[in-house]
């Protein structure tokens, strides 16, 4: 049985800052621009958030469908650590504004940027168990990235974004190698949320984390896998990617460990196999479980598919959990991507001055978790609102009605 990504979307939002123009600003070392290998990061405005976010990339996906493709939707899951409540699934509210069958599984995963990946794979169990013939899984990976963080190496490399994926037995976009699958975890504290909104950490904890992860969880895929090579089996490669530069260094130190590859072998395999896939990510930035998948995404544009390739996808998220997995893209999968016009969507987006970036931060901060009652006032930022979604038909925020969150039609 065929399982696995039938389609796939992303929603990059609105506004950009250019990563330089922050590197400037908050007096960072220029010196390690350059190794982050990324140009823009999306900011989310104040009457944006991982349910609209998410709904903006679901949405484009049914509304392609036929009425009788989305009643077959029985799974909804959203993966996010962007919570808006502690017991109430966000997957809630994206099940009402996408007018999903009520035939319907819905519920939230957490861990930190695995927990897309997590989604994708309880998934594709459900389809593959066949136990409803012909049903759909809607997977909705959303974050946005923290405003308390400022003036640190991180702000740089944090995001907004979501990316949906549709789940079925008709798998144009990506064809999973059911059962190919390694992974690898244990207790770590590099990266947490030990608050609502404080995010924190030890980076390169996190980084030998990840290294870790990747090293074991391909050893681990290996051995289920008859024969598999890292260099032969797959034509490209998309890992998760907090930052382009941090997927470089991961590349190389792989290539080093199992082939004792020279710098000058692994770069000219870096850029073969998976620069392609760096292309939205560099853009966006980093948005946790769904930066792989974006990652997925970026490649399916980029490279040549007149034959179909063998993918190896590595995902990672903290505390900590690495999966190994793979699977088979095309033509298909590059037509099916096209019809969303990616590129010309980034494009739209209105860049901000620092000045536009740190008012938006500083009125996001008075949005806490737990808002009771509000309802959102767009007049601080209403010009870059009129220009970028207003009219547009894009899911915003309105009000917090007793803790109950309100969106319309922008």
């Amino acid at each position: 049985m065929r399982v696995g990504i039938e389609a796939i979307n992303f929603y990059g939002g609105r506004t950009f800052l250019d990563i330089r123009r922050l590197f400037e600003a908050r007096k960072l070392d220029l010196r390690r621009f350059d190794n982050l290998m990324i140009h823009r990061k999306t900011v989310a405005l104040p009457c944006e958030d991982p349910v609209s976010y998410g709904v903006n990339a679901a949405k484009p996906i049914l509304d392609r469908l036929s009425e009788d493709d989305r009643n077959r939707i029985e799974l909804l899951i959203t993966a996010t650590e962007s919570g808006i409540d502690f017991g109430k699934s966000m997957s809630t509210y994206l099940h009402h504004y996408l007018g999903l069958s009520r035939t319907c599984r819905l519920f939230e995963v957490k861990h930190a940027c695995y927990g897309g990946t997590a989604a994708l794979q309880m998934a594709a169990g459900m389809i593959a168990a066949n136990t409803s013939p012909g049903a759909k899984a809607l997977i909705v990976a959303t974050d946005i990235g923290r405003t308390s963080i400022r003036g640190n190496y991180v702000e740089p490399t944090q995001g907004a974004g979501a990316v949906a994926m549709l789940i079925g037995d008709r798998p144009e976009v990506l064809d999973l190698d059911l059962g190919a699958t390694g992974f690898h975890g244990y207790e770590v504290m590099d990266t947490c949320r030990p608050t609502t909104d404080l995010e924190t950490g030890d980076s390169d904890l996190s980084l030998i984390s990840y290294l870790e992860c990747l090293e074991h969880s391909f050893k681990a895929y290996a051995a289920k896998v008859e024969a598999v090579d890292f260099l032969e089996t797959f034509d490209y490669l998309a890992f998760h990617t907090p930052f382009p530069g941090m997927v470089k260094g991961a590349h190389r130190m792989l290539m080093r460990k199992l082939f004792k590859a020279t710098p000058e072998v692994a770069e000219a395999d870096f850029e073969r196999r998976v620069q392609p896939s760096l292309s939205f990510c560099s853009q966006i930035g980093n948005i946790y479980s769904a930066t792989v998948y974006l990652a997925l995404c970026g490649l399916i544009a980029n490279v040549d598919l007149t034959r179909p390739k063998r993918v190896g996808i590595y995902s990672y998220g903290s505390g900590c959990c690495g999966e190994f997995y793979s699977g088979v893209i095309d033509s298909t999968s590059q037509r099916k991507l096209s019809g969303f016009d990616h590129r010309a969507a980034l494009s739209e987006r209105h860049e901000l001055s620092m000045s536009e970036y740190d008012l938006l931060l500083d009125i996001g901060m008075d949005w806490p978790f737990g808002t009771k009652d509000r309802v959102v006032d767009c007049t601080p930022y209403q010009s870059i609102y009129d220009e970028t979604l207003a009219g547009r038909g894009f899911l915003v925020l309105r009000e917090i009605r007793d803790y109950h969150r309100i969106y319309g039609w922008s």
